[in-house]
């Protein structure tokens, strides 16, 4: 489990596609501290280390994760260089800053636009129909793993605003309009809906 407050920004050092999608990630973390096997989200996907050195973790991500998230751009996977949000799972009595993240993608959402809106910044996002059902006006959402309060929502639109403090700190300094970026609903909703599906 993880909390949507992104610790470090990591960036692809080698991907191969051998069967399953092999990373290297480097990072800042002391990897000293991080066994193998246990659990770093990368963009907001729950990814298990595999293998580890000074600097730097490697991972194997499945078919099911490529096809729920953002990995893959067209045939190309995650390009040497590319910036990912990191955060490792959550341990006993750590602070819950954001709200309870499983790293488990629901799907994707695309970036429609994004403006000024005083010191923040204000992105609109088209979810999948399938997925904006459970999106409220001051819900929870995780994208690309930070997690984020929804500001208002219209349709399958939806909008969020970032601090410069969160801009800073993680990779969405570099998004923009048409990019697509990892959605996890909120866990709440997806239980409260499903309640009322058998009310229903």
């Amino acid at each position: 489990m993880f909390t949507g407050i992104i610790t470090d920004i990591g960036e692809v050092l080698h991907c191969e596609m051998r069967g399953d999608l092999h990373a290297r990630i480097g990072t800042r973390y002391d990897m000293d501290g991080v066994d193998l096997g246990a659990s770093i989200a990368c963009d907001g996907i729950c990814l298990t280390v595999v293998n580890k050195g000074a600097g730097w973790f490697e991972v194997d991500i499945s078919a099911e994760s490529i096809g729920k998230t953002n990995i893959l751009q067209g045939n190309v996977a995650w390009p040497v260089g590319r910036k990912l949000n990191l955060e490792r799972a959550l341990k006993l009595g750590d602070e819950l800053g954001g709200h309870i993240v499983s790293g488990h993608v629901d799907g994707v959402a695309k970036v429609i636009s994004t403006f000024e809106e005083g010191e923040s910044t204000r992105f609109v996002f088209e979810a999948p129909a399938a997925l904006a059902r459970f999106i409220a006006p001051k819900g929870s959402v995780a994208l690309n793993g930070t997690s984020l309060t929804v500001n208002d929502v219209e349709g399958c639109e939806f909008g969020v605003n970032i601090i410069p403090h969160t801009k800073a700190h993680t990779t969405w300094q570099g998004v923009k309009a048409g990019d697509v970026i990892n959605l996890e609903i909120d866990t709440l909703a997806r239980y409260v809906a499903r309640l009322k599906d058998f009310e229903a």
